[in-house]
């Protein structure tokens, strides 16, 4: 049994699209606003200031911006990864070394995302992350995380199971965005740790 929602819930696509009917209500000051709230909290975070190196992403739209965080990370002088979307959805990955090293790529009738312009370092990259922050739509009391349905971060999980690596697992999101409940399959694994601008909740430690 891969699917183990409770009789009558809502499924994860139907989630996700008033999940980002929400979001795509927020104005451009409402999203840079709680950007800047989500870096400080972030900052705080005790796996985060002892991290060399994160596997992070660019928020795209009006996702909870990741600019401002991954910008005082690397002015911490810690090693910051990007992800670069491959055809079969597995991610990439290249270093972040300011604003000028990202490119806007516009994947097929996907969303367009901003992605590491130069060296590719290769799929396994992520194994050596202390901490990896993940997007979503939404996390429950479980830790359990609802993602964009593209299956690349289900992929990444994947990756660090099976080298045995254990960073940090950490989702940034709005304050709505924390839930009593996400549907969940077989392979979904909770986060540690979830950050939205008015505080940190902490699920499991790392172990």
């Amino acid at each position: 049994m891969s699917h183990v929602g409770r009789p009558g819930e809502p499924d994860k696509r139907t989630l996700r699209r008033e999940y980002l009917a929400v979001r795509n209500r927020l104005t451009a000051d409402d999203v840079r606003e709680a950007a800047s709230a989500l870096a400080g909290r972030a900052l705080g975070l005790p796996e985060l200031a002892r991290a060399r190196t994160v596997a992070a992403y660019v928020s795209v739209g009006s996702e909870p911006g990741t600019l401002t965080l991954l910008d005082a990370l690397r002015e911490r002088g810690v090693r910051v990864l990007l992800p670069a979307l491959l055809p079969d959805n597995d991610l990439d990955w290249g270093a972040y070394t300011g604003e000028g090293s990202v490119a806007r790529v516009q994947h097929g009738g996907k969303m367009a995302l901003f992605e590491p312009s130069g060296e590719r370092l290769g799929p396994d990259a992520v194994t050596g992350a202390d901490v990896v922050l993940l997007p979503g739509l939404a996390v429950d009391g479980r830790g359990m995380r609802l993602g964009r349905g593209g299956g690349s971060y289900d992929r990444v999980l994947a990756r660090l199971e099976r080298s045995d690596a254990r960073p940090a697992l950490v989702v940034l999101l709005y304050d709505s965005e924390v839930v009593a409940h996400v549907p969940e399959e077989a392979h979904d694994r909770p986060v540690h740790a979830v950050v939205t601008p008015s505080g940190v909740r902490r699920f499991q430690d790392p172990e």
